[in-house]
């Protein structure tokens, strides 16, 4: 299930963290399933580290773009 990069702007970044949970854990389980042969589509390996890495690059503007108000602020 991949959302488009659009999309994840929308999110708060409680919801942000929620789904990066959700989706570490599904990494875990299709690793799991890739080393005891029961893994029907290798490619969703590949689409949930893309998605993973996408909602950290999200989480790290936020983190910037929260700093700077900060600072301008002082």
């Amino acid at each position: 299930m991949a959302i488009k990069t659009k999309e994840y702007g929308d999110y708060t970044q409680p919801e942000l963290e929620d789904k990066l949970r959700q989706l570490e854990e599904e990494l875990f389980n299709l690793k799991f399933q890739a080393k005891t042969s029961k893994l029907d589509k290798p490619h969703k390996i590949k689409l949930v580290r893309r998605d993973i890495a996408r909602i950290k690059t999200f989480l790290r503007r936020l983190e910037i773009k929260t700093a700077a108000e900060t600072k301008d602020k002082k």
